[in-house]
């Protein structure tokens, strides 16, 4: 009976160290790689089209659509 009472011993030993490792490794992400709020930079509103956003490297097409038809070539 002695190796089973050293074998639960040691498998509880075993589970509170898992434990305390997952707990020191989210406090190392949660410290250190945590949300550190608001960027500092502010583009204002960026729209997702390229050719419409205002820091766009193409020219405008005078018929804004994605895809160039009779009126957009």
């Amino acid at each position: 009976m002695k190796s089973t009472e050293e074998s639960i011993w040691a498998t509880w030993a075993f589970v509170f160290t898992l434990i305390i490792l997952f707990f020191l490794y989210s406090f190392f992400a949660y410290r250190f790689i945590g949300d550190k709020g608001p960027p500092i930079w502010d583009f204002g509103v960026v729209e997702d089209v390229p050719a419409a956003s205002p820091y766009s490297v193409y020219e405008k097409l005078p018929y804004p659509q994605h895809v160039r038809g009779s009126k957009g070539e």
